[in-house]
């Protein structure tokens, strides 16, 4: 299983740079992500149109294939449970101040380590420099 955020996914159906990369690594493993990694995809790809980076023909298919390739087992989406958060609200009360973690970051963060995953791959440097204090290796195969 490889633990991918939510940007990394997105990498899957756009070409942001490293998507090349990103989908070599996709093919090697399942992909797992959190619950809420769902509702950020489709808003970063609402973000793409937007912003004109997708035309709403596009957005639309994009769409319709994300949620197509959910339903087809692509990716595994672990749900919340109270584990999840208590073992974010322990971590956050042992980082230190200089440690900048959103909230959504730390759900995936939260996840992977109560999964009992090693790695968790995305291009946030936020979320890199927090994995640690989650016991996790943060990884980012885009150049």
């Amino acid at each position: 299983m490889q633990y991918f955020d939510t940007n990394y996914i997105v990498r899957l159906y756009t070409y942001d740079p490293g998507w090349e990369q990103v989908t070599a690594l996709a093919g090697a493993d399942q992909i797992v992500c959190a619950w809420h990694g769902q509702a950020e995809v489709v808003a970063a790809l609402h973000r793409k149109y937007r912003e004109n980076q997708l035309q709403q023909k596009e957005w639309l298919h994009l769409l319709e294939q994300f949620q197509a390739e959910c339903e087809a087992g692509a990716f595994h989406w672990f749900p919340f449970t109270p584990a999840i958060l208590q073992h974010l609200r322990q971590k956050y009360t042992e980082l230190p101040a200089r440690v900048l973690l959103r909230s959504a970051d730390a759900l995936h963060l939260a996840c992977a380590a109560t999964q009992g995953l090693k790695t968790i791959y995305s291009h946030d440097q936020r979320l890199l420099d927090a994995a640690q204090y989650f016991g996790l290796q943060g990884k980012d195969v885009i150049e």
